[in-house]
């Protein structure tokens, strides 16, 4: 049984969307956000004191777009449901771009956003520096933004482990407010994601767990008022 300790979504929503995409059978453990602060235990488990942390047999995993990486290949090796690339598919380099794209690319200048924008004490915001990393992040997208244009997807002409750790990107934007400066094409790219059974079914199991596991279902990067910085 895969364990997964997530926060809700945090990046490891990438991690949850591919469970579910795969049909993997996991146990999910959900945290309070920031749990390095406000689950100090939780660093016992895992040092970092982060989300995701993926547990299966004795593999510990910390980095969400590996994960996903991992949980294609690894829940899914005959590559049934085609969530990965093989290295015989003239698709192969751009499904592993994209895939570490989403995260060291896209998701780092919105993590800039949330903490200089919402999650610092007032007198620690620097207004200018969210505003400028905001910017980043639109300007990271033109790239995606010509595949679209020719494509449904991002590689191999079919919906792929890329598409989720791209999309989580997309969803985190909505959550700090820069949907509206999205180009056209990606909207619509993330308006076909959202679609997918597997992405509303790791909405629903999200939902579920927090409420089950007495865990705000409130989407963890919209702080509360004493939400530490992290």
């Amino acid at each position: 049984m895969i364990v997964l300790y997530h926060c809700v979504s945090a990046r490891s929503f990438r991690p949850l969307w591919m469970l579910e995409e795969v049909g993997a059978p996991y146990e999910l453990r959900m945290l309070p956000f920031p749990p390095r602060a406000l689950q100090r235990s939780y660093l016992e488990i895992n040092p970092l004191g982060t989300v995701p942390y993926l547990i299966d047999g004795d593999t510990r995993m910390t980095e969400s777009a590996a994960m996903c990486q991992y949980l294609a290949q690894r829940c899914d090796p005959d590559n049934t449901r085609g969530l990965a690339v093989r290295p015989d598919e003239p698709g192969f380099g751009a499904w592993l771009n994209w895939l570490h794209h989403g995260e060291a690319t896209l998701t780092f200048p919105q993590t800039i956003v949330l903490r200089y924008g919402r999650f610092e004490p007032d007198e620690r915001k620097l207004p200018q520096a969210a505003e400028d990393y905001a910017k980043w992040f639109i300007a990271r997208l033109r790239g995606i933004d010509g595949v679209l244009a020719k494509h449904e997807f991002l590689c191999a002409d079919r919906f792929t482990a890329a598409d989720i750790s791209v999309g989580y990107a997309l969803m985190l934007a909505g959550e700090i407010g820069l949907t509206a400066r999205i180009p056209p094409a990606i909207a619509a790219y993330w308006e076909r994601l959202k679609l997918r059974d597997g992405y509303r079914r790791a909405l629903a199991s999200q939902h579920g767990a927090a409420l089950t596991q007495g865990v705000s279902p409130q989407s963890s990067p919209t702080p509360s008022p004493s939400t530490p910085g992290t």
